[in-house]
C-alpha cells in the first residue's frame, strides 16, 4: 500500500511540455509540492500495512524508516527467530503493521509480526481458506504434534504429518513443505494443517499410473519402506510390493536386514501381479545372474575352497564361498578326534576357513564340505606312533560302567575295558578304583583305526600271577584262606592275595548241609586242600571234605601204628582222596 506514496524527489518533478507557458508551468509545479508535501504529513492510519526500510537497529528497537515524517520503533523481540538470531540487518526492506502514533521517544508504534499475520491470513484466504494449500516451513514440536511457520503459526497435528503416523517427529523439524489447510478460525487465530493428505492425492495419483502400467517380469525401480522378518515392503509408486527374504539373496540371510535397509532405492523383479487382489511380489536376487549355473564346473570334488563362515546350526556350519554359493560343513566332518557337540566349540560367524568339497549337488543347490579333510588323519599314524605293547601315561577322560576311558592325545582315547584292569579283583564298577582326572599308565592293546578305536590295558602293566598258580597249587596242596564270601552253592576262599578258590557245598563236609551259611562267615579263616586249577577259566576247586577225610585216616593209621609213619602217610592218603573223588 506504500508503493503509491510520494516523495521529495528530482525525478518526481513535472516534465514541462513545449506548449506550456511558463505562467502554466509554475502553476502546475506549485500544485504538485504541494500535493506532495500534504502526502508527508499524512500519519497512515491504525491498522494499516506499509513498507519499510529498516535504517537503525537498537538494543531493545528496530528503527524503520516509513517515508513519513517520523520513523517507527519496531520491539527487537519480532526480528528474534527460534534459534535466537537477528534476521534483518540496516537497508532490508519489511512490511510493518501500524499500531498507533508517536511515542514518548517521537517513533510511531509499528509491528512486524502483525504485518505478517495480516499478510499470512490474506494469503490463505487467496488460497481458497479451508480446503486450500499453502507452503510453510516446519519450525517446532508440541504436545500431539508440530508448529508450521506460514507467516503465523499453525498447528500441524501428528495424525497429518506421514502417510504412517508415528515415529520421531523430530526429523521433520527445519522443512519447507507444502499443507492443506483442514480448519481456519481468524478471530482465534487457529489454523490446523494437513501434509497426509496432499501426499495420500499424490500416493494415489501415483499408484493409478503404476497399476496401469506394471506387468509381470518388469523390473522397476522402489524404496523399501518397511522391514519385517519375513521380508521387506518396497514403494513402487503409490502401491507397495513384498520381497521376501528367499527372493533378497542367492545365498543365506538371517535377516532382511541384511541386504536392505529402509530408504534404500533398489531394482526389483516384478515375479508376480494379482490385480485383483492387489498383491506384488518382488524379486531382488532375480536382477542377478543365478551364481549356481556355473557351479558344477568351477567346483570339483576333493577342490580346496577358501570361503566365509555366515551362519550356524546344531548339525553344522554354513560357508560363504562366493557370493550367492554356501557349502554345508556337518558336524561329522569338522575334526578326526574332537567329538564336536556345536559347531560354535570350533568356528565363529565370520572367520575365514579352508575346507574340502566333498560333494556337488547342484540341482538341490547344495554343496558337501569337510574341515577335518584339510589335515591328516591321526588315525591313519597312530599304530606306527603307539605300536601294541607301547606303554603310555595319560589322564582319565571318563568312566562306564564297561570300563575307562584314557586320554593319549588331543582329541584320541583309548579305552581300558573292565576286564583288562586288574588280573584277579572282581571289579563291579571301575569307579571302585579310579576318578575321573586321575593319571594312569596303560599298555597299547589293539588298535582298529578304521572304526578310530583304541584298546589299552591295565593289568598288563605286570605278570599274570595265574601262570604260576599251576605249579605254586598242584592238586593235593594243602592250603590256609580266609573267607571272602558266601553263596547257595559253596564257600569262596582267599588263598592269596587276590587269588580265590571255591569250596562247593558239596566239598564243605562230610555230612550233608542245609544250607552253606551254617557252616562259616566271611572273615573265617579255613582249611582246604587244592582238587583242580583251571587256567582258562582261571578257577580253582578247594575241598575241605577231603582234606577231614585224609586227616581222619592219619589219625586212625596213628593209633595203628608209629606216629612218623602216620604223618609220612597224609600226602598219600590225601592224593587217594582225590582221586576217589575225580572218579566219583
Amino acid at each position: 500500500m506504500g508503493d503509491d506514496k510520494k516523495t521529495f524527489k528530482k525525478k518526481d518533478m513535472p516534465i514541462r511540455r513545449l506548449h506550456d507557458t511558463d505562467e502554466e508551468m509554475e502553476q502546475e509545479e506549485r500544485g504538485e509540492f504541494a500535493e506532495l508535501y500534504q502526502d508527508s504529513l499524512r500519519q497512515p492510519q491504525s491498522g494499516e500495512i506499509v513498507k519499510g526500510v529498516v535504517v537503525q537497529i537498537e538494543a531493545d528497537c528496530v528503527l524503520v524508516d516509513v517515508g513519513y515524517k517520523s520513523e517507527g520503533c519496531i520491539r527487537i523481540n519480532e526480528f528474534i527467530d527460534e534459534t535466537g538470531e537477528l534476521t534483518v540487518k540496516i537497508g532490508d526492506e519489511v512490511n510493518v503493521f501500524f499500531e498507533r502514533g508517536e511515542n514518548i521517544r517521537g517513533h510511531m508504534v509499528l509491528s512486524k509480526k502483525k504485518a505478517d499475520s495480516q499478510v499470512a491470513w490474506e494469503a490463505i484466504a487467496a488460497a481458497g481458506g479451508e480446503g486450500g494449500v499453502i507452503e510453510g516451513k516446519i519450525t517446532g514440536k508440541v504436545k500431539g504434534g508440530l508448529i508450521v511457520d506460514v507467516g503465523i503459526e499453525a498447528f500441524l497435528p501428528a495424525s497429518q504429518v506421514d502417510i504412517r503416523p508415528g515415529g520421531n517427529l523430530d526429523r521433520f523439524i527445519g522443512e519447507t513443505c507444502k499443507f492443506k489447510v483442514l480448519k481456519m478460525n481468524r478471530k482465534r487465530g487457529n489454523i490446523v494443517l494437513s501434509r497426509r493428505v496432499l501426499l495420500e492425492e499424490e500416493r494415489d495419483k501415483a499408484r493409478t499410473t503404476t497399476l496401469a502400467t506394471l506387468s509381470e517380469g518388469d523390473v522397476v525401480d522402489g524404496i523399501v519402506k518397511n522391514i519385517a522378518d519375513y521380508g521387506a515392503f518396497v514403494d513402487l509408486g503409490g502401491v507397495d510390493g513384498l520381497l521376501h527374504v528367499t527372493d533378497m539373496s542367492w545365498g543365506r540371510l538371517n535377516h532382511p536386514s541384511e541386504a536392505v535397509k529402509v530408504g534404500d532405492t533398489i531394482k526389483v523383479k516384478v515375479l508376480k501381479y494379482d490385480r485383483e487382489k492387489g498383491k506384488i511380489s518382488l524379486g531382488l536376487k532375480q536382477t542377478m545372474a543365478d551364481p549356481w549355473l556355473n557351479v558344477e564346473t568351477k567346483y570339483q570334488i576333493g577342490e580346496r575352497v577358501q570361503g566365509r563362515v555366515v551362519s550356524l546350526t546344531d548339525y553344522g556350519a554354513f560357508i560363504a564361498l562366493e557370493e550367492g554359493v554356501e557349502g554345508l560343513v556337518h558336524i561329522s566332518e569338522m575334526s578326526w578326534t574332537k567329538r564336536v557337540r556345536h559347531p560354535s566349540e570350533l568356528l565363529t560367524v565370520g572367520d575365514n576357513v579352508e575346507a574340502l568339497i566333498l560333494g556337488v549337488d547342484t540341482s538341490n543347490r547344495r554343496i558337501s564340505l569337510g574341515l577335518k579333510q584339510t589335515e591328516v588323519n591321526p588315525w591313519t599314524v597312530i599304530g606306527e606312533r603307539y605300536p601294541v605293547g607301547t606303554k603310555i601315561e595319560g589322564q582319565i577322560k571318563n568312566i562306564t560302567d564297561f570300563g575307562v576311558f584314557i586320554g593319549i592325545e588331543d582329541g584320541i582315547d583309548g579305552l581300558v575295558h573292565v576286564s583288562d584292569i586288574s588280573w584277579t579283583k572282581r571289579i563291579k564298577h571301575p569307579g571302585e578304583l579310579y576318578s575321573k582326572g586321575q593319571t594312569v599308565q596303560a599298555v597299547v592293546l589293539n588298535i582298529d583305526a578304521d572304526n578310530e578305536r583304541l584298546s589299552l590295558g591295565i593289568k598288563q602293566l605286570t605278570p599274570d600271577p595265574w601262570d604260576e598258580i599251576p605249579s605254586k597249587f598242584k592238586p593235593g596242596t594243602r592250603i590256609k584262606g580266609k573267607v571272602t564270601s558266601i553263596t547257595d552253592f559253596g564257600v569262596f576262599m582267599e588263598i592269596e592275595e587276590g587269588i580265590e578258590g571255591l569250596v562247593h557245598i558239596s566239598e564243605l563236609s562230610q555230612e550233608k548241609l542245609a544250607s552253606t551259611k551254617d557252616f562259616a562267615a566271611v572273615g573265617d579263616e579255613l582249611d582246604a586242600v587244592v582238587l583242580n586249577v583251571d587256567t582258562v577259566e582261571k578257577k580253582i576247586a578247594l575241598s575241605i571234605k577231603s582234606l577231614q577225610t585224609a586227616i581222619d585216616k592219619a589219625e586212625l593209621a596213628s593209633y595203628m601204628g608209629s606216629q612218623g609213619e602216620a604223618t609220612s602217610n597224609l600226602g598219600a592218603l590225601l592224593k587217594e582222596g582225590l582221586k576217589k573223588n575225580g572218579d566219583e
